[in-house]
């Protein structure tokens, strides 16, 4: 690999010269490209039962939470520095209530034509729509959560495909 030094593998936003730079992707292959990640906004009884039965005071937590997700997804360049701006052919957001948590779990599920991969736009719609879900239920619980965002799988591109082995 490219810049690897006696078999440890080099980072690839890290130049030779060690300053942060934007991967060069113009001779990877267009391929089909999907990224699931996943976290969890974890609440007050109180506070979940108040998301269920849809009487939040600022309105429908879920639904303005995914189409915060989904617009986050599509702006993830703006916010990660070093992220190639893409054209998102497909985000889907799920968002869950789970009573045992309790709370919502949030899902995310982006896929592209290109030539580099969308981990981080699931991560990033993950992440905003569990900050909204905070936002709009913040007056009832300032104690909540958000844990466990990360990456489920990724399929496409020259590494292949990935998926992680914990639940």
């Amino acid at each position: 690999m490219k810049g690897e030094r006696a078999g440890t593998p080099s980072l690839s936003h890290v130049g030779s010269d060690g300053t942060a730079r934007m991967v060069d992707v113009g001779e990877k292959g267009v391929t089909r490209r999907t990224a699931v990640a996943e976290g969890r906004v974890v609440m007050s009884g109180e506070a979940f039962g108040l998301v269920r039965g849809h009487a939040v005071t600022k309105g429908d937590v879920l639904g303005v939470a995914r189409v915060a997700g989904i617009q986050a997804a599509k702006r993830t360049a703006e916010l990660i520095p070093l992220c190639h701006p893409l054209q998102l052919d497909h985000v889907d957001l799920e968002l869950t209530l789970q009573e045992d948590l309790p709370g919502v779990r949030v899902t995310a599920t982006v896929r592209v034509e290109g030539r580099t991969g969308v981990e981080m736009e699931a991560l990033v719609a993950v992440s905003v729509a569990c900050l909204t879900v905070y936002d709009m239920v913040k007056a009832v619980d300032r104690a909540m959560r958000i844990e466990g965002i990360r990456v489920l799988e990724k399929t496409g591109g020259r590494s292949g495909d990935w998926r992680a082995t914990q639940p």
